[in-house]
């Protein structure tokens, strides 16, 4: 007997400022749910989550201006702009709103997307990420801090770079890459106000060993309107946001984690 996977597509869409998202769809059906990698990734980074997640729906990777198949253009790394190309790739992919789904770096990202195109998405996985900077430990600020092309030649020998060296249409422009990432994330930002006006439901999902502490998870899920009150037995009293926090997990393994994909599916098939 013969056994088919399912449907995969790769193409690039033209977004804002020039920019040539490279996209790669897994599955058919929809609402579609677009997934964002963290810093530096490429769509692989999340190993078979996706996979697990086209089971039942089509999910289109995305790759951000200057990462993996993405060429680069002359316009620093800033989350409004990446918050609109993602959003000008979800309007080329037809009528309705999509799913999203992004992890650290692209957690920031698809957050900025719902914030600024709400229309656009229909409900939002936020993996690792906070809502104001100073979420982050401050040891992983301190890092962050420092991410620059001045630490080339240790990324040169990391998983991260030899994944973006198997695809990137220009090897060299990794340095560059580096410094507008470093400019990115080590810049001040505070998005509680404009987090609290989210109507659309989210799910928080986090490690138990996070980079981001549980306090600040449990802010952050409360901020959409989660956690301040008991949900009664019935549960009638229960957010429509959730809030997940995967044991024995890290910053580092989370996203590609296999109880990530169930707890993603749960949530995006919530209510029909």
């Amino acid at each position: 007997m013969t056994t088919t996977g399912p449907r995969v597509e790769e193409g690039y869409a033209p977004v804002t400022g020039g920019v040539r998202m490279y996209w790669r769809s897994v599955g058919e059906g929809g609402p579609p749910l677009v997934v964002v990698h963290g810093g530096f990734g490429v769509v692989e980074m999340f190993g078979d989550v996706l996979e697990r997640l086209a089971a039942g729906r089509r999910v289109v990777a995305v790759e951000l201006q200057g990462h993996g198949h993405t060429a680069d253009v002359d316009r620093p790394f800033t989350w409004e702009a990446f918050a609109d190309d993602v959003a000008a790739l979800v309007g080329s992919l037809g009528p309705g709103p999509a799913d999203l789904l992004g992890y650290s770096l692209g957690g920031g990202v698809v957050l900025r997307t719902a914030i600024r195109s709400p229309e656009a998405v229909r409900r939002l996985v936020v993996v690792s990420a906070p809502c104001r900077r100073d979420g982050w430990f401050p040891d992983v600020r301190a890092g962050q801090e420092s991410v620059s092309s001045a630490g080339l030649e240790w990324m040169r020998r990391t998983p991260l770079y030899e994944a973006y060296a198997a695809v990137a249409p220009d090897v060299d422009a990794f340095p560059a890459l580096m410094d507008k990432t470093g400019a990115l994330i080590s810049g001040d930002y505070d998005w509680t106000d404009e987090v609290r006006a989210l109507t659309l439901p989210v799910l928080l999902a986090y490690a138990d060993a996070d980079g981001i502490p549980p306090a600040h998870a449990a802010e952050f899920f409360a901020l959409l309107g989660g956690g301040l009150r008991d949900a009664g037995w019935d549960g009638s009293g229960r957010p429509a946001s959730r809030l997940a926090v995967l044991p024995g997990r890290t910053h580092y393994d989370v996203f590609a984690a296999p109880e990530l994909a169930p707890v993603v599916d749960a949530f995006l098939t919530a209510g029909g």
